[in-house]
Order: C-alpha cells, then sequence, then structure tokens
C-alpha cells in the first residue's frame, strides 16, 4: 500500500510517504520553502498545502500521485465544533474549517492525476498517537499526546497492542496544556506556537515562586484530564516586549509555568499506567518536545522506559497518519531513523561546488579533517546524508564546535544570532554517554536533559546549562560510522570525547536542507569550515 502523509491545518506542513508498511521518505515544507514553521498557524493560511515536500517524497519513490492508494490528511473537520462552543477566542476559525473539508479538492489539483476520493481525514491526536505508538520499536505500549488544540480537544492517552490503537481518555477544550504554555510564550516577548523552547531554557535561569497561583488554574481532575483556564499572567509579572532584556520576574514565571507543567504530566502519567500496565510510554504532540518534562516523566513517573516522537510536533502528524492508514490494511515497520528528508550523492555535491566556483579540497579522511579543525577551536558547518526529520540537528545538518571553551556557547550563540540563554548540545557515542552523564541512554533524538557528571564539567563548559544539565545525543557506531570517527578523532587530539552539536542555521530561518542553503548560510556566518559529503570548503580559502 502507497500511502502519503499530509500535515497542512495548523503549523509546520509536512508530508511523509509509507510503502508496503515502510517509512520512505518524510520532510518538513519549511525545508523547502525557507519559511520558518512553513506558514503561521492562523486560519488565513490554513489552505497552504506542503506542495514542495509532497512532491519530492513522490519523487523519492518514483511515484505519481495517481498511483497512490491513499493520502492520510491529519485532521477530521467532521469532528470539529465552531470555536465559540470550544471556548476559543477565534473568530476565524469556520474558515480554517472550510479549508479542511475542501482539502481533498485542493490536494488533487496541487498534485495533478491525484483522486480526491482517495483522501483520508486521520483525527489530529489519532495521527499524533500513530506518531508515536506504531513508529516506536515498540508494537505494546501507552501512548500520550499533549499539544495545543487539536479538531475539539488537547490531548490523547491510549494504548497500542501490536500497534493497535485503543483511546482511553482524551481532554476537550478549551483547557489545553499547550496554548498554557503558548500564552507564556506570547506575554514573554517570543513568538507564540513557536519559541515555546526558548520559555522552557530561560526556566533555568528563575525559581518556581508562582507554583500556588498557576495550580488555581492549572491542575488535575482526577480523572485522567486536566483543567487548564487562562492565566492572568500580567498580574503576575509585567509582559516583556520582543526587543527588551528579560527581567528576573520573567524567568520566574517560566520556571513556575515548566514545574506546574511537569506536575500535570507526571499525573497523566500516572493514571495511563494504572489503566495499561505497560512498560513504555510513547510521546507526541507538541508538549513532547519539552525535554526537560520528558526526563522528569521518566525519572519520577512509573513508566520503565520513555520513547518521544523526534518530530513530536505537528509535522510528525503527516507521518502518523500514513501509518494509521497503511496499519488498517498491512504490517507497518517502526520508524527506523529521523534522517527521512533529502539527501544528495558525492557527484551531486562536487557539481554544486562546481557550480558555486568556491575552491574546495576533497581530504582523504574528511572526519579526521573535522576533528583536526575542532581540536583547534575551529567552528565546522556539518552537511552529511539525509536531513533530519524534527526540530533537532542529529549529525547530519549541524554546526560543530569545541565544548572545551566556555567561550563556544556565547560565540555559537552569537554565530546564529541567537538568545545569550540558549544551551548548545553535546554529541557523544552510546558507548561512552554513561560515563559522563547521568539520564535517559540512549538519547538518539536530543529529547531528554541529563545531569553532567561533576569531574566532567569543568571540562566541557560550552555545553553544561546553567542548572548543570545537558540535552544530549547518543550516536551508535553502526548507525553513523562517520560521525563515531570524526568524535574519535577529536577525542585523540584533545582527550574529550563530546563535540558540541547545534542546528545548522540562523536564528529566524529553517535549518539548511539543501547545498545551496548550506552555501549561504556559510557565506554569511563566521564559520571556519564547510563540510558537504567528503569535501571540504574553508573560509581562508574562499575568502582569501
Amino acid at each position: 500500500m502507497r500511502v502519503l502523509g499530509i500535515n497542512a491545518l495548523f503549523h509546520d506542513p509536512a508530508a511523509a510517504l509509507v510503502m508496503d508498511g515502510r517509512i520512505v521518505a518524510a520532510a518538513e515544507e519549511e525545508r523547502f520553502s525557507r519559511r520558518k514553521h512553513g506558514k503561521r498557524p492562523i486560519p488565513f493560511s490554513a489552505w497552504e498545502l506542503p506542495e514542495l515536500s509532497a512532491r519530492w517524497c513522490l519523487e523519492q519513490a518514483g511515484l505519481t500521485p495517481a498511483e497512490l492508494d491513499a493520502v492520510a490528511y491529519s485532521y477530521d473537520p467532521e469532528l470539529a465544533r465552531p470555536a465559540d462552543q470550544l471556548g476559543l477566542n477565534d473568530p476565524w476559525d469556520h474558515l480554517r474549517q472550510e479549508y479542511a473539508r475542501r482539502a481533498p479538492e485542493f490536494l488533487a489539483e496541487a498534485l495533478p492525476g491525484l483522486d480526491p476520493a482517495k483522501v483520508r481525514f486521520v483525527p489530529h491526536h489519532v495521527a499524533h498517537a500513530a506518531s508515536a505508538g506504531q513508529a516506536s520499536p515498540y508494537p505494546d505500549c501507552a501512548v500520550l499526546v499533549l499539544d495545543g488544540r487539536g479538531e475539539c480537544g488537547s490531548h490523547l492517552a491510549g494504548r497500542y497492542a501490536n500497534r493497535e490503537l485503543a483511546v482511553l481518555g482524551t481532554q476537550s477544550l478549551p483547557d489545553s496544556l499547550g496554548l498554557f504554555y503558548e500564552e507564556l510564550t506570547q506575554h514573554l516577548g517570543f513568538l507564540r506556537s513557536s519559541d515555546e523552547f526558548k520559555v522552557m531554557a530561560l526556566a533555568s535561569y528563575g525559581r518556581p515562586r508562582f507554583l500556588e497561583r498557576l495550580r488555581e488554574y492549572i491542575h488535575l481532575d482526577g480523572e485522567g484530564g486536566f483543567r487548564a483556564r487562562p492565566v492572568p499572567w500580567s498580574s503576575l509579572v509585567p509582559p516583556r516586549a520582543a526587543d527588551a532584556p528579560w527581567m528576573q520576574d520573567h524567568a520566574d514565571a517560566a520556571a513556575s509555568a515548566q514545574a506546574c507543567l511537569e506536575e500535570v504530566l507526571l499525573g497523566l502519567a500516572g493514571w495511563l499506567h494504572e489503566r495499561t500496565g505497560e512498560e513504555t510510554l510513547t510521546l507526541a504532540g507538541g508538549v513532547a518536545l519539552n525535554c526537560v518534562a520528558n526526563t522528569r516523566l521518566y525519572r519520577e513517573g512509573p513508566f520503565r522506559r520513555v520513547w518521544v516522537q523526534p518530530a513530536a510536533g505537528d509535522a510528525g502528524t503527516a507521518l502518523g497518519a500514513a501509518l494509521h492508514v497503511a496499519h488498517q490494511k498491512e504490517t507497518v515497520e517502526a520508524m527506523p531513523t529521523a534522517a527521512l528528508g533529502r539527501g544528495w550523492s558525492d557527484d551531486e555535491l562536487r557539481a554544486w561546488l562546481e557550480r558555486a566556483a568556491v575552491p574546495y579540497e576533497e581530504p582523504a579522511d574528511i572526519a579526521d579533517t573535522v576533528a583536526e579543525e575542532l581540536a583547534r577551536d575551529g567552528i565546522v558547518a556539518w552537511f552529511q546524508g539525509r536531513s533530519e526529520y524534527g526540530p533537532r540537528a542529529l549529525g547530519h545538518r549541524s554546526l560543530l564546535a569545541h565544548p572545551g571553551h566556555v567561550g563556544n556557547l556565547e560565540r555559537l550563540n552569537a554565530v546564529k544570532g541567537r538568545e545569550e540563554f540558549r544551551p548548545v548540545a553535546p554529541m557523544v557515542l552510546a558507548e561512552r554517554a554513561a560515563e559522563l552523564f547521568d539520564g535517559p541512554l540512549p538519547s538518539p533524538y536530543m529529547l531528554f536533559v541529563h545531569d553532567v557528571a561533576a569531574a566532567w564539567r569543568d571540562r566541557i563548559p560550552a555545553v553544561v546549562h546553567v542548572d548543570g544539565t545537558a540535552r544530549i545525543q547518543t550516536v551508535e557506531r553502526d548507525a553513523e560510522p562517520l560521525v563515531a570517527r570524526m568524535i574519535d578523532g577529536f577525542e585523540r587530539r584533545t582527550g574529550l570525547p563530546v563535540v558540541v552539536n547545534t542546528s545548522l542555521n540562523t536564528a529566524g530561518r529553517p535549518m539548511v536542507d539543501d547545498p545551496r542553503d548550506a552555501l549561504e548560510c556559510f557565506g554569511s556566518s563566521p564559520v571556519d569550515l564547510l563540510v558537504l559529503g567528503p569535501f571540504a570548503v574553508r573560509r581562508k580559502g574562499m575568502f582569501a
């Protein structure tokens, strides 16, 4: 069965292709259009489809739209109700619903040859759930979905048995943990439905002194759900303008919201475990990108394992919708990797470099060349293999640096144009991780935080957050032999088995995806070495 998954209605439009139960391709539209998050999540943009990523998915498999058996759209307008009935202040939501109802026509126009009758609507939270429960390595598991909103809810709790979903609980709008966090994001001067991760990072600089007040508005209901009503944030802390410095009150508000969120998540996980008895909890929905909360679920929750979909936000519903529809006809396989996007052959990369007329070299061992540059404290733009699905750079579209110099955090944030409180991540071989970090292992998708061992905090200060933690990525030798050789080479030169890894992009722009993006980013940023596959471009050579 050939199923194309589509996420389009709210934000992070994406496409994914499942063939014969196997995930073939998945990519976010922003990587093609170069518009961060693809579009803003407003009703007037709901008609926009991930046309570029959808066409690429089909090209990757050599398919035409007419050859598809189904298109799975990750929203079911039949389940929706008017916004005012849901308690939401969204006067144009009816426009969004109309666009959703007409999605089959729009898709047939965007993908000529597609029969609109092949479009299947998949409930939004069911698509999220499938992106976790059906994509994870665990056919039998509990699943928890939390986000801003779907058709008429914000939460799903369920159980997968042999990849078949049983829904055990839901939460109706307007109660929403995702909207709660979004509202604070906006109050703190960040971009709503985009910058929630900045609130999580800022929380480490504060203390939860408003927690008792927040519990009046955000709390469990004792029946597997919760109450999350609008918080009068201005009565707690003054709003922050986008260009104003943050104050301690802002950090304290972030810390309070984070603590409140974690409390409710622990309660929901406890309720779900009592009803399933499963050892594994899988997570999806935008809230599941909160790696601090994920770690608390792992440490204090009742489940032995916690697995998080690397594209846990709405982009992941394209994959989940495709898996859900495919599973109705055939057995579906687990997600093998997050590297499901575009890639280029060495010959194609060479052609890009020749076309750009930049001086380049082809070292005998590119991994060793990069290790040498990092040991000299150079910053490396690393472009290898297929791009990652989801918001994390996982060693395919990364900026790499030396972790042993504390100034490299400020240096990288300056290169990227980011806030000074934003952390960068350590990349470490899975076999060495337990020596340096305490937390869920392995951690291949950078979705948990780990305590850094006291003996290592002064040795790798660039990757240690203010609270003594780090959001690590573990690397398996068999899966990423080139990255493993690079880390080995760096350790031989420095004694450090860790390199800094952050996404290859600058603030406000999507992650680099194709060679042109990489060359443009390199040309506009103070990066010392650009690596495209086996080729290296040095700043000194390019701008001599």
